[in-house]
């Protein structure tokens, strides 16, 4: 354990966090999706909801503020329908550590396999609400 910082992040995804560089991304995927085989790192955060990881992670981790969508979710598919409590509360802690965030971006669900495929890490949870992936792209560390 380490003072600081959050038990829930494994000495795994805290390595892999630091040595994300800036523009790298990072999949928070739900319990669903095919992490393993996106042919990348796949980290295991199993029993831990996407929402409990952001606020471990983000406190940790700058959001990039060069680019136009640094926080990305899967669209619903056609006739399908994304409950907006989800991204409302991925809002809720992306807000309280990088409040300056522009508003939360959706991807087509293929596109967004395909962007996950490209991504630094896919970390699997427990999340199971539908439609509960959520992309970050790492920032510049501000420097004091």
């Amino acid at each position: 354990m380490l003072v600081g910082i959050s038990p829930l992040l494994s000495p795994e995804l805290l390595a892999e966090l630091y040595r994300m560089g800036h523009g790298d991304e990072i999949v928070l995927a739900d319990a669903h999706f095919p992490g393993e085989s996106m042919g990348r790192r796949c980290l295991r955060s199993d029993g831990l909801r996407v929402p409990d990881l952001l606020e471990a992670i983000l406190p940790l981790f700058c959001l990039d503020a060069y680019v136009e969508d640094p926080v990305i979710m899967m669209a619903p598919v056609p006739g399908d329908q994304l409950d907006p409590s989800v991204e409302a509360s991925y809002r809720h802690v992306v807000d309280r550590h990088w409040p300056a965030t522009p508003p939360i971006a959706q991807l087509e669900r293929f596109t967004f396999y395909e962007r996950a495929q490209a991504a630094y890490a896919v970390v699997m949870t427990g999340e199971t609400a539908k439609y509960g992936n959520v992309i970050l792209k790492k920032g510049v560390t501000p420097i004091d």
